[in-house]
């Protein structure tokens, strides 16, 4: 085994090891899963390829609640760095490995534990509800975790009197806002990806395709939430392409789900909703920072790992077991 420069894969992110371009990186990625007793999990978002070789394919947090139910020793997620927290979170004895350390999330970015802790301190009153899209130090700050799925109804089961803080993505706030008719604090984040859908450009993509339905995922922007016909969580849109009968769909999501969507419904035509530029905007810079190269690497030699503190975990996982408690009772 080559020798491993600590310090290189501080600095890269991941481990710089030439891959042998001989390799078929599916097969030993197959004979390396067997003898580490591993499992990978993949988020919609991940390119083909890296769908293609996963064993649990989803959203976030049921691709750790799969995880967690497994007899894996390891647990590679081909995701961003809070999913993979997250995973470690519920399975604290297994080892999580990311095949890249600098897959990061620019809405988990915007809200740093440090500022938010100070923020929170200005509603001593108001309970905190976040999304699970953030990172282990602002779950570790929280009353509730929610999930795009679910956050509709974890606001709703809570008293109409109670003040709520939701975080970090200000566009999923404003969405329960309107859904419920609560008045919560936002916090001011976004998701890069789901902030530079073109409004205009989707319109006009409409006109040419008159019978397509726009269907989004509820941290866009509300003017795109107003024209869509259906919004939902990666998986629920996944879904929707499945039950409903419609021949053509225009995405206004990351573009890796539209594999998953194509496999289900090979006779369909999925269009990605455009960005306001000329830019690929609409792929997850982050997300596509995993290769097939780098997850062959990270699974023979067991790094990047991602740790955390026992006293993080245990913070960090009572607001999850709290929305799936909630969850449980309104048999979500």
């Amino acid at each position: 085994m080559e020798n491993i420069n600590l310090e290189d894969l501080s600095a890269n992110g991941f481990l710089n090891i030439p891959v042998d371009p001989s390799l078929d990186l599916f097969i030993e990625i197959e004979k390396l899963k067997k003898e580490k007793n591993a499992v990978i999990l993949a988020h919609y978002y991940q390119d083909s390829d890296i769908q293609d070789i996963a064993d649990y394919i989803g959203d976030s947090l049921g691709l750790s609640q799969e995880a967690a139910k497994t007899n894996a020793d390891i647990i590679v997620f081909a995701g961003v760095h809070f999913m993979a927290e997250t995973a470690k979170i519920l399975s604290p004895s297994k080892k999580v490995l990311l095949p890249d350390l600098k897959a990061g999330c620019s809405l988990a970015d915007t809200c740093p534990p440090n500022l938010f802790a100070e923020f929170k301190k200005k509603y001593p009153d108001h309970i905190v509800i976040t999304y699970v899209n953030c990172s282990a130090g602002i779950k570790a700050l929280s009353d509730i975790v929610c999930t795009s799925s679910n956050a509709v109804q974890i606001v709703e089961s809570l008293p109409v009197d109670q003040k709520i803080i939701f975080a970090p993505d200000k566009n999923l706030g404003a969405y329960i806002i309107k859904k419920t008719g609560r008045d919560m604090v936002l916090w001011n984040g976004a998701c890069m990806v789901h902030e530079i859908f073109s409004l205009e450009k989707i319109i006009k993509l409409k006109e040419r395709y008159p019978d397509a339905k726009v269907i989004a995922h509820p941290e866009c922007e509300e003017s795109v939430l107003s024209v869509a016909d259906f919004i939902g969580s990666t998986t629920a849109l996944l879904n929707y392409t499945k039950k409903y009968t419609g021949n053509s769909y225009i995405v206004a999501t990351e573009s890796g789900i539209l594999h998953q969507m194509i496999l289900s419904n090979p006779n369909k035509q999925f269009i990605p909703a455009p960005p306001n530029n000329n830019c690929a905007c609409n792929d997850c810079p982050h997300m596509k920072l995993n290769t097939l190269e780098k997850l062959y690497n990270c699974l023979k030699y067991e790094l990047p790992e991602v740790t955390l503190s026992d006293e993080l975990i245990q913070k960090a996982k009572a607001p999850i077991l709290k929305m799936l408690d909630i969850s449980a009772k309104l048999g979500l």
